[in-house]
């Protein structure tokens, strides 16, 4: 049976692909119908800051050319994805989410990813939504607005990554690019019911450098850990412009398709020994370690050890924030978002024994946890420890802190130890919200982290939003 153009918007990559092979498909089908999608939908999720018909259609016709022509330029050749907008896109403006650059470049290079995925083919859809620089775990800025998150649009979908997730969870494209620097991946993935991978840090490459150090990851967003696995296979080619790209993976990560996790030895940790975590989330992810158990791994709780380093991962990431706006001229400066221009300048007054003292402690955290990996192979924790809250707010109704890391205790830690770490959903709230759980693995085990994820995927698959609810019916 040939599939219709408005349930192509629907199909995972994986599917596509295989419509594609079957001649029951064409990439420009697919193209139109998430273009389609979007014209919909973006209206109420703004998801998307930029949309480009034109060349997106262009590239789908070029790869639909080359599929009748046997010339297939990779895996994704004809896959449509969307990129972030904060990676380099050549011919599309990169704004970071900022009132404060340029539109008119020049924008004449790709991020190393985006230049994998145009030299594989991939179709670029647009760039999603980020709030300024990225900065912040919610998706809202002077630039392009609120960000609503398609399970109920009253509610954030998180961030820094917050368009990308919207954007898998709705249809809009099933393959985006992201990047995480404190939990920007898995937060809105725990938000919007979708996968989202932060590999280990120089798994795949990242340029230019980002002010934010070795704590910026670039990782796949998407609906299924198929197709994370295809993207992340895709992305992790090697580009010289990063120094501190690690080597090429030996295998695959697509072909990585375990039936179960007997032998794992897995450590469960409700709160890593600090966290506030809302009873229902709680219950959920629970129950989600039971799985793990049921999949034939051996579940233990465990704490791995270490107090909450918030206040050293503010040093490192305030700093970096400082460091992004240094040559904004006082005019500028007064454009920024509030809370980012609060935290670039209390970056801007530490010194550089602070920045050191906190590198220190980082490292610290570093050798607790490999030495933690000792002894248990993956480490399973809430992503989130509650649902999505109000859309254009940074933190929930009642924080005692005005800022994002009050409430990501769970995301932040890995980045400081450079560690691979997936959200993936885990069950959803009495209100209808999804509930992410966090599978950890030691430095270099992203194989591992995927094909465990994928293992409970399929025992446990997850819901899609109900977006037919949105911007008018469905077809």
């Amino acid at each position: 049976m040939t599939v219709t153009k408005t349930d192509a918007a629907d199909l995972s990559a994986t599917e596509l692909l295989r419509e594609y092979e079957a001649g029951e498909l064409s990439p420009v089908e697919a193209a139109r119908a998430v273009l389609d999608r979007i014209e919909r939908l973006n209206p109420e999720l703004n998801a998307f800051c930029l949309v480009d018909e034109e060349t997106t259609l262009d590239m789908a016709r070029a790869a639909a050319d080359r599929r009748a022509r046997g010339a297939v330029l990779g895996p994704l050749d004809g896959v449509p994805v969307s990129i972030k907008d904060v990676l380099l896109t050549r011919g599309w403006p990169t704004l970071r989410g900022s009132t404060t650059i340029d539109p008119a470049g020049p924008w004449d290079e790709d991020a190393p990813a985006v230049a994998r995925l145009r030299e594989q083919g991939a179709v670029f859809v647009g760039k999603t939504t980020t709030p300024e620089f990225a900065w912040k775990g919610v998706t809202d800025g002077p630039l392009t607005g609120v960000t609503r998150n398609p399970w109920d649009v009253s509610r954030t979908p998180g961030g820094s990554s917050g368009g990308a997730a919207a954007a898998v969870a709705a249809g809009m494209a099933p393959l985006a690019l992201g990047t995480d620097g404190g939990g920007s991946v898995r937060i809105p993935a725990a938000f919007t019911g979708t996968f989202a991978l932060k590999p280990t840090y120089g798994r795949v490459p990242h340029y230019p450098a980002s002010p934010f150090g070795t704590l910026a990851h670039t990782g796949p967003m998407t609906n299924t850990v198929a197709d994370a696995a295809l993207l992340l296979d895709a992305i992790c080619g090697p580009d010289g412009r990063d120094w501190s790209a690690l080597a090429p993976p030996d295998v695959s990560f697509a072909e990585a398709r375990p039936d179960d996790l007997t032998g794992l030895r897995v450590a469960f940790s409700p709160d890593l020994g600090f966290a506030r975590v809302d009873p229902e989330v709680a219950e959920a992810v629970a129950a989600a370690a039971e799985v793990f158990a049921e999949l034939g791994a051996t579940v233990e709780r465990a704490d791995p050890g270490f107090d909450d380093p918030v206040e050293d991962f503010e040093v490192l990431w305030f700093a970096g924030a400082a460091k992004v706006v240094e040559h904004l001229s006082p005019e500028e400066r007064e454009r920024l978002d509030p809370g980012l221009r609060e935290i670039c300048e209390r970056g801007a007054t530490y010194s550089a024994m602070e920045y050191l003292a906190a590198t220190s402690r980082r490292m610290e955290l570093g050798r607790i946890m490999g030495l933690f990996h000792e002894r248990y192979d993956l480490l399973l924790t809430p992503t989130m420890p509650i649902a999505a809250f109000e859309a254009g707010r940074e933190v929930p109704p009642g924080s005692p802190s005005p800022r994002w890391t009050s409430w990501t205790p769970f995301t932040y830690p890995f980045n400081m130890t450079q560690q691979p770490a997936a959200s993936l959903p885990c069950g959803l709230t009495s209100g209808g919200l999804p509930i992410g759980l966090q599978v950890i693995g030691p430095r270099h085990a992203d194989a591992l982290v995927m094909s465990a994820c994928r293992v409970f995927e399929q025992a446990r698959p997850w819901p899609r939003p109900p977006v037919e609810r949105l911007g008018g019916s469905r077809e």
